[in-house]
């Protein structure tokens, strides 16, 4: 029970590092459409990171559920799975809006923090 309150407390901590990540990210790639200087390798290397932030708090989850059979809130790993899939889409629409993939990058960052805050909302208890 103890690696159940340890991976409970992990996943529902890294929880604000994938909102975080990917709103810095998405303000970034935003702000980044408009402004030339904020363009680089650098910006790319922090939203691929943020976006991994993702998968890394879905495998914390699966594990977790596994680990402790407990049953997660309704629609909890929904927005999660939902979020992965956001990532994969984002990703491949990119070659087809080479002009506008800042605006892609930024709206889908901001996209990813509010699945993951929807899905914090729902592990709430009311």
């Amino acid at each position: 029970m103890v690696l159940a309150g340890a991976l409970t407390d992990l996943h529902s901590g890294f929880a604000w590092v994938v909102v975080f990540a990917n709103a810095i990210a998405g303000l970034w790639a935003g702000a980044a459409h408009w402004f030339e200087s904020l363009r680089g390798r650098p910006m790319w290397v922090f939203i691929a990171v943020a976006q991994l932030s993702i998968f890394a708090q879905v495998i914390l989850g699966v594990v977790l559920v596994a680990a402790a059979d407990i049953e997660a809130p309704q629609f909890h790993m929904f927005y999660g799975f939902v979020a992965i899939a956001t990532v994969g889409i984002i990703y491949s629409y990119r070659p087809q809006i080479e002009e506008w993939r800042f605006l892609l990058y930024g709206g889908g960052g901001l996209f990813l923090m509010g699945l993951a805050i929807r899905a914090m909302i729902l592990n709430t208890p009311v």
